[in-house]
Parts: C-alpha cells; structure tokens; sequence
C-alpha cells in the first residue's frame, strides 16, 4: 500500500525545460509545489568539468544523461499488421533523463515555428483546395496563432539569450535575418554565433544560388549574458561537444542554468529526484486529479495529493501516463474516435555528405547550434501546387564538431573495412561535412501511440506502444528535395559528394532525432485533441500537459522553442486564469 503525504498545491512530473519554466512562473504565487524527477540530480559545476565532460565513450557512446531503457522503453512497428517489439538500445532518438531532461544535452538549436505551422489545414485549403489534403491525413490547426504565441517566444528567448539575427521585426525584413519568419518584436538578445569555414562554403553557395542564408538561432550563446531573472550565461567557446553532453561554461541554455534556479531558491519549492511516477488517481467521477502515486529512491510507493498537476515529461512519457491513468479517451485507428495517442509523429530528413580534397574544415571545432540555414524550401514558403505534398524542411549546414568515435566519413566507393578504410578516414575526418533538410512530418489515421498488450515495464505496467512509418507526404516530400539539395552540393565544389532521404520504410535503428511530437495533441475541439489551447485536459480540468506531445504534426524545425514558448502559455493561464477560478478554461 502506498504511503500518503500531506497535500500540496502543485505536483509537476518531469524537472526538465517546461517543468522547470512552469515551477518558476508557478513558485512566485506562493503555491506549494513539488517536482518529480526520474533521474538524479546534476548541475554545472559539480557534472560538467573537464575533462570527464569531454568523455565521448561516456556520454556520446554510452548515453550518460539518457533514460535507462532497462526499466522503460517502447515497442514499435510500422503498421497494425505487425508484432512490436521492444526497443533494447537506443537508436532513432534518445529521451533524456535527470534534472534538466534532455535539455541538458540538446544541441541548442532554437526556432519558432512558421506562422503556417500553426495553421496547416486552414491555410493549405485556402491555397490549394481541400483535395490537397488526403482523407487519411490527420492534420488540424493547432487553435492558437504564430501570433498568440509571439509574445512567449520572445520570453523564452530572452530568458535562455538566444543568439541570432531577426529577419522580421514588427512585419519590416531586416538584412542578414530569415525573411521568411513571422514577424517578432524585437531582435535577438544577443549576436549570431561565429562564423566557421564550413558556414562560409555554404554561404557562399547558396548565395551564388539566390537562396537567402542566415544564422542558426541558438541557445548556444555568443557572448555572456545575464537574462531578465538575473540568471548569468557565459558565452561558447566552440569546444565541439554539444549534443549528448553538459556545458561546462554554462553558455548552453538549460532549465539547470536559467529557470530552475530560481524555483529553487523559493522554501515553497522541493524538488524530488530518482522518483518514478506511475499514474495520476483521479476521483470517484473521473473528472478531478486527487494525486500522483511514484516508487521513490527506496523503492517504496508514495501518493503525493495535490490540487493542480502539470505533466511535463518527456512526449512519450506524457501520452504514456495519460493511458495509464485513464485521462482521456485512448484513440482507436480503425473506428477513427478517441484522442490520447492520436497524431503521433516525428522528423524526416533529406541530405548530403561532401567530401573535399582541397580544404580542410576544422570541424572538430564547433557547437551543436553552430551553422547557417535557408528556408526557402520549408512549410508553405514555395508553391506546392501539382508537387502532390504538403510542407518541406528548413536546410542547415552546421558545424556541430566531429568526436572521433562518432565521425569517421568516408567517400562512397570506399571499403567497411580494413588499411583502405583506416586511410580514407585519416584523410577525410577534417575534409568532410554534412547538410540536410529537416523536415515536417504530418499526421495519419493509423500513426499513433497506444499501451502495448504483451510488454511491460519494470513496475508492471504495459510499454506505450508505437506504430509509425513514412507517409506517402513524406516520402514525396524527400524526393522533390533531392535535386534542390543536389543543386546546393554541386555549388560548393566537393572533390565527391552523395544525396540520400526517405525511402522506404521508416526504422527505429539509427539515430535520427529526438523530435517525438503528438499523442496529446493540442486544439479547440475535444474530439480531435486531448487539450485545450492551454495545455488543459478536456476530461480532467485540473491536470495540464506540457511537452511535444501536444504538436497536431510536426514543423521542418527543432521542437524546442515552441515547446517553451507554450509552457510559458500555459504557465500565464494557469496564474491569470485558473488560480483565480478553478475549472475548464475553454478552448
């Protein structure tokens, strides 16, 4: 039996970005809160020194800070025909674990969404008709504008610094900037990143080409900087070593450098860390939140009751608490009804590798948000009519560094193995690089999450289960960029170079990014969404989920921004609206 502790006012499940950006707006009303946390605690000075930081075996090979697949993990297939089956080692994407979650070891690349993506089904029917838009095709707008959300994304980038350059201040395009964002109040809080060789051979082909190139926006900062909660934030010093691990000059925005400090500092704060959260208990009617049930260090199982909880896990781990604690309808593909678990989807990718005889490149210097982008092939920035697709992906040509256990490249043509092998990666390591499209992924009738029937985790509880492939979007998507980045590699002069994307059908063995949106999705309906524009339940008006989860489809862009930008929504609601009188918000 679980022991009982006395109420608090606010349980939040998961200390990472967004529940460390609710704690801090949260913790200034006086409220009690508590945060649960699976993995342990960790912070700059004491976890990310070198040189132990720089320990690629550790944190790039062994995944230091990411979830321990031994006690949860997923089954997967491509479709309903098939049996799934447990994902053992990780491979598509690494869900993080610890304080800070996977925003302790993110690469720091951060953008706001197209004014488009909020509006997918909308504006695409405006354009192109509703024909363009296939009948197994899941996609909705997601019930709140580019423009609602500009104020939170401007909040986010100032408390994190985000380094860049505006292209579109106040509807004015500004030189330098990407002319095809939605406009923005003001610039940058601080200057774009460096520029390396690599951004200047890009730059200068894409130029040649017409395309307008600009910087990568960054969490990763140029220069020090202290943000409007007085957080200090030093600037890169372009180690190389970003994704995967933590920063040691604490220049890579995290929750662990800018919002979680400061919910910290308050007595009304505790944060509970090695706590595995099982489900939420609701009422006798279903329709309240009483507490969360979690196995604490001891491996005892606590009930902690709270008036108000915010799940803010990762997006796989929400949807799987949702089913788990009956929040929800769970959706059926064949019947097309219920939402938890509806709308899952992920990031497609379009690319090519360069190899060059004349130039070396330096590459092992860099930072995951080091590079420069176009975006003329992305959302509904070209016309699409007879393509027969929807969306696209911004292109980056980044400067991420290059560990030698991850990056030995080799021409095509050269051997897996052997004197010839070891020969072409002495030479071309500091010779090569890579570029690519990232790309949207819309939403279908049978791509979806749900509990698997035969698997469970170590406490005893089914596995979410995941069913995904490419769609045939996706597919069509890939093969029209193909040639526009053919066209970009040609321009750079490459000794060699080859052009790869989608095909077939989608795997969860390689590596391929940490982009899992959908399952809980967002929107004015609760037929087709599990919460309101504020992050709400529609069924249980006193439990609000914030993560990636809520994306009706994903955007040709890093998740991180927007995923802030809404928790800093949700955050405003529930401190303007709900405290002040409890209950359904509306859409």
């Amino acid at each position: 039996m679980a022991t009982k502790l006395k109420p608090v006012d606010v349980v939040i499940v998961g200390a990472g970005w967004t529940g460390g950006i609710i704690a801090k707006e949260l913790v200034q009303t006086g409220l009690k809160i508590v945060a649960l946390e699976r993995g342990r605690y960790r912070d700059t000075a004491s976890d990310f020194q070198p040189p132990r930081i720089h320990d690629e075996l550790k944190y790039k090979s062994h995944y230091e800070m990411v979830g321990d697949l031994s006690r949860e993990t997923v089954t997967f297939r491509n479709n309903t025909d098939q049996a799934a089956l447990p994902m053992r080692w990780y491979g598509s994407f690494r869900p993080g674990e610890g304080t800070g979650g996977a925003g302790i070891h993110w690469a720091g690349q951060t953008w706001r969404f197209l004014p488009w993506d909020f509006q997918i089904k909308s504006k695409t029917t405006e354009r192109y008709g509703a024909s363009m838009i296939p009948a197994d095709m899941t996609v909705q707008d997601w019930g709140v504008t580019y423009e609602e959300m500009e104020p939170y994304y401007d909040k986010f980038e100032y408390t994190i610094g985000c380094s860049g350059k505006a292209g579109n201040i106040k509807g004015q395009i500004q030189a330098g900037g990407n002319p095809f964002e939605g406009p923005r109040g003001r610039d940058y809080p601080t200057p774009p990143l460096q520029t390396s060789f690599i951004s200047k051979i890009a730059t200068d082909a894409c130029t040649s080409l017409g395309y307008k190139v600009f910087p990568q926006p960054a969490a990763t900062i140029s220069q020090p900087y202290k943000n409007p909660d007085g957080m200090q934030l030093g600037g890169c010093i372009y180690c190389g070593m970003c994704a995967l691990y933590g920063c040691e000059v604490a220049a890579k925005a995290s929750a662990m450098t800018t919002v979680l400090p400061i919910a910290m500092k308050s007595p009304n704060f505790e944060l509970r860390t090695n706590t595995y959260v099982q489900k939420i208990n609701l009422d006798s009617t279903g329709k309240k939140a009483v507490s969360v049930t979690y196995i604490d260090p001891a491996g005892r199982e606590i009930e902690q009751p709270a008036d108000l909880i915010v799940l803010s896990a990762y997006a796989l781990w929400n949807v799987h608490l949702l089913l788990l604690s009956g929040i929800g309808k769970p959706y059926d593909p064949k019947a097309g009804a219920g939402v938890v678990g509806r709308n899952y989807a992920y990031q497609g990718s379009t690319g090519a590798s360069l190899f060059f005889d004349d130039k070396l490149l330096n590459k092992f210097m860099g930072a995951g948000a080091l590079g420069v982008c176009i975006d003329e092939f992305n959302g509904d920035n070209f016309d699409h009519t007879g393509l027969g697709f929807i969306g696209g992906g911004s292109i980056a040509f980044g400067t991420g560094g290059g560990g030698p256990l991850e990056s030995q490249p080799t021409p095509p043509g050269t051997p897996r193995w052997g004197s010839a092998w070891k020969k072409a990666v002495a030479k071309y390591y500091n010779r090569s690089f890579g570029f690519g499209a990232q790309m949207d992924v819309q939403a279908y009738r049978d791509h979806y999450l749900d509990l698997d029937p035969t698997y469970k985790d170590v406490f005893g509880n089914p596995l979410l289960r995941m069913t995904f492939d490419w769609g045939p979007n996706e597919l069509k998507q890939s093969e029209w960029l193909k040639p526009q980045i053919d066209k970009i590699a040609k321009a750079m002069n490459a000794t060699q170079y080859s052009v790869g994307g989608l095909s077939g059908h989608y795997s969860i063995v390689p590596y391929q990014s940490t982009h899992n949106t959908g399952g809980a999705v967002i929107g004015k309906d609760p037929q087709t969404s599990v919460v309101n524009t504020w992050l709400q339940s529609w069924d249980v008006p006193n439990v609000f989920t914030a993560s990636a989860a809520s994306f009706p489809q994903n955007a040709g862009y890093n998740p991180t921004g927007t995923v802030c930008a809404l928790a800093f929504r949700t955050a405003d609601a529930i401190v303007n609206k709900y405290l002040k009188n409890p209950g359904p918000l509306g859409g």
